[in-house]
């Protein structure tokens, strides 16, 4: 099947939605890069944290006691994070005030870890994030994943997202859509289809002259389970 142009995509999701205007109000705006450098590396780290322990949990619960983890963690100071001993990490995982779980406690000085080495060659690992080119935006992908603990998946793409960096989200409905039209048809994860992801979006952003995550969330707009 060919690529539909993004307006064929645009126009089924707009009458899905209720018009132009009522899907227009529901599209996310990513930070420009000057505000994304602006961000502190600790925010980077909270972020990641909360996306780790919202894998396989409720949202809600982790949300309500998130107070709690940046109380217990000195707001993710990344310095800090990297100078505490193990020991002192096998206790925080213990604290009823938070969530114990000590393999997601582990992946937090594992990622102040990727920061702080980011953040030696780049100034910051915020600046990093926000040079990283649209066109290769899998790339970041993967380099969280490596690089990260716990971060594969859409754990690092979400967290990207959150934290204002303009990213497409692979969910359930865009995965399907990416495979009723062809433009995958093995694991969404390998790089070959990432590759033909990326591909795929970066034409459908130069057709739009749209952000990434609005043509993810148009996408999934356009199908699934979603009518006004």
């Amino acid at each position: 099947m060919a690529r539909e142009k993004f307006d064929q995509i645009y126009a089924r999701a707009a009458a899905r939605k209720g018009g132009d205007a009522a899907l227009e109000s529901l599209l996310a705006t990513p930070l420009t890069a000057d505000e994304i450098k602006a961000i502190p590396d600790s925010r980077w780290l909270a972020a990641f944290s909360e996306k780790v322990f919202q894998s396989g949990m409720s949202w809600k619960v982790v949300r309500s006691k998130w107070p709690n983890f940046e109380e217990a963690f000195f707001g993710f100071d990344i310095e800090k994070m990297l100078l505490m001993p193990t020991e002192m990490w096998e206790r925080k995982a213990t604290d009823p005030a938070i969530i114990r779980h000590l393999g997601k406690v582990m992946t937090i000085p594992a990622n102040a870890q990727m920061i702080h080495e980011a953040a030696l060659k780049h100034g910051s690992f915020s600046a990093m994030v926000a040079d990283w080119p649209g066109e290769n935006i899998t790339g970041l992908w993967r380099y969280l994943k490596k690089h990260g603990q716990r971060l594969g998946g859409n754990t690092g793409p979400y967290t990207l997202r959150v934290m204002g960096k303009d990213t497409f989200i692979v969910s359930q409905d865009v995965e399907a859509y990416l495979r009723h039209t062809g433009i995958i048809d093995g694991g969404k994860d390998t790089q070959r289809s990432q590759q033909a992801m990326q591909q795929a979006f970066h034409a459908w952003q130069q057709e739009s002259g749209r952000p990434l995550c609005q043509i993810s969330q148009v996408i999934a707009f356009s199908l699934g389970d979603n009518r006004v």
